[in-house]
């Protein structure tokens, strides 16, 4: 691989910096396949599951506990995001941000196992127990795939590769419903196929992440491991003098030393850490309870409902609008700024949520309405790539240091899979309830988020630790008991900068 890739922004990208942030991200393509692939054969499984109740009991399945066992089937790989993203702190330091990536995928190799050989042995429940573990695997991805691409990062770079997670999460959501489709994979015989694919990104990741560095920003500040960073920080960079970097590790791990372990309890008790974790406890739920991953998760059965002739074409469709926009926020989140970006996204689904109650309303009276309705969910979509998408991901990150960093992302990405699995196990009974006003409830909270993003969430593009620490010591002492200057742990991460600007993506 040679040392220097190319320029990009100023930087020199090598090539093991590219090797590095591809072989992290097939996780995140994992993550969002697994979103999406129980979206379009949501009919076929649901026959099979009758199937299997009619051998077990000789009668037809109650459409309640049908209802039931689908949205458990969803909504517990929520369950296992959830208890697995609490742990990332813990495993990213005991093994490693690499190896902890590396045996992550034992996981996935067990979830892809049982949800394939389900229909087979004609069990509902190693469904459900595979879907849980893959969500298992998907919550320990979503938390140390952005840690280690924002700790291997420059800093012109960090925000184009941070968003690289979630543009992989969209292009594994759009490559499921492809499949899912009833030419490919979509069938009575091959969905067993299809939800067991997830295996093939696993054996890849596998087989790459061997030949890619550990964080350097790891191995000196928390392993005390100088020579090894050394070796890794010139493989990434290309460079054989290395020392700026590590003297800006020094000075980092010299403030490190100087505070005491920071738990998670001790997070919400200090007030040096209560606005930030707040902050990205609050942005987190704005990307779960926007409402989007209620289409990723119902988007055919809403597409139906709306009068839409092909609804597993418009569910394709609304993932490649999906995609696009994340490309696009791409390029905007380091010109534009990470607050503006995630207030327009905001926005922007709230209009949308609007006019899809609207139209789903008067579907009835006017027919011509589900063009309108279609639209609205492709607008939805899009806006919600411009920021609520990517940008909760690493902003965790840019609002804390090495110090409290790990216990903030596990209470960021608790906050993330707790209303993931209220979404996905609550929106059918919802929905079924408000029939077409559903939506007016996501428009509410958009809305809240948007006040909220508004008054309360700095702009953090460009800026160090130090800035962003004292924009918050600047804000009156009320807004979430911020406190005196003598607590600024939000500081560190330089290194990764590359640069002396220092943020870390997420």
């Amino acid at each position: 691989m040679p040392a220097s890739f190319q320029q990009i922004g100023g930087e020199r990208v090598t090539g093991t910096l590219v090797l590095s942030v591809f072989s992290a991200v097939l996780g995140s393509l994992q993550f969002g396949y697994n979103i999406g692939v129980i979206n379009a054969p949501q009919k076929i499984i649901e026959q099979s599951y009758n199937a299997t109740w009619m051998h077990r009991h000789g009668s037809l399945i109650p459409p309640a506990t049908l209802t039931t066992l689908w949205s458990l089937s969803v909504a517990i790989f929520s369950i296992g995001g959830m208890l697995s993203s609490f742990s990332v702190g813990v495993v990213s330091e005991w093994l490693g941000r690499k190896k902890a990536m590396l045996i992550n995928n034992l996981l996935a190799f067990i979830g892809g196992a049982l949800m394939g050989m389900s229909k087979l042995g004609q069990s509902y429940e190693m469904m459900i127990l595979g879907r849980f573990f893959i969500g298992a695997y998907s919550g320990l991805a979503s938390g140390l795939v952005p840690m280690y691409v924002g700790e291997i990062s420059p800093t012109s770079l960090r925000g184009a590769l941070g968003t690289l997670h979630q543009l992989a999460l969209v292009t594994g959501i759009l490559v499921a419903q492809i499949f899912g489709l009833p030419g490919i994979l979509g069938t009575e015989e091959l969905w067993p196929v299809l939800v067991g694919l997830t295996v093939l990104p696993t054996v890849l990741q596998m087989a790459l992440l061997p030949f890619c560095p550990e964080s350097p920003r790891y191995l000196y500040i928390i392993r005390g491991e100088e020579q090894h960073a050394k070796r890794c920080l010139k493989r990434l960079t290309g460079r054989q003098d290395v020392s700026e970097f590590l003297l800006e590790m020094k000075e980092e791990k010299r403030r490190m030393e100087m505070e005491r372990k920071v738990s998670i309890a001790e997070l919400f008790r200090s007030p040096a850490y209560r606005q930030p974790i707040i902050i990205a406890m609050v942005l987190q739920l704005s990307q779960q309870l926007s409402g989007v991953n209620a289409i990723f998760y119902y988007s055919t059965s809403i597409f139906e409902k709306a009068g839409v002739e092909s609804p597993v074409y418009a569910t394709i469709g609304a993932g490649a609008v999906n995609t696009a926009f994340t490309v696009v926020s791409l390029f905007l989140v380091e010109r534009t700024g990470r607050r503006t970006l995630h207030m327009l996204g905001l926005a922007g689904m709230a209009a949308c949520a609007v006019i899809m109650t609207v139209a789903l309303a008067l579907l009835e009276r006017v027919p011509w309405m589900s063009y309108i309705s279609m639209l609205a969910i492709f607008g939805f979509v899009a806006f919600f790539e411009v920021g609520p998408g990517p940008i909760p991901w690493f902003i965790v990150a840019e609002l804390f240091s090495q110090g409290p960093r790990p216990a903030a992302m596990a209470v960021a990405g608790l906050s993330n899979w707790t209303a993931n699995f209220i979404i996905g196990m609550g929106f059918q009974y919802i929905a079924e309830a408000c029939g077409p006003y559903v939506f007016l409830i996501f428009a509410a909270l958009l809305l809240f988020f948007l006040i909220f993003t508004y008054l309360k969430v700095p702009e953090t593009r460009g800026k160090t630790f130090d800035q962003i620490s004292s924009g918050f010591r600047s804000r009156p002492a009320s807004l979430l008991d911020m406190e005196e200057k003598a607590s600024t742990e939000m500081e560190c991460l330089r290194w990764s900068a590359w640069g002396r600007k220092a943020c870390h993506s997420g």
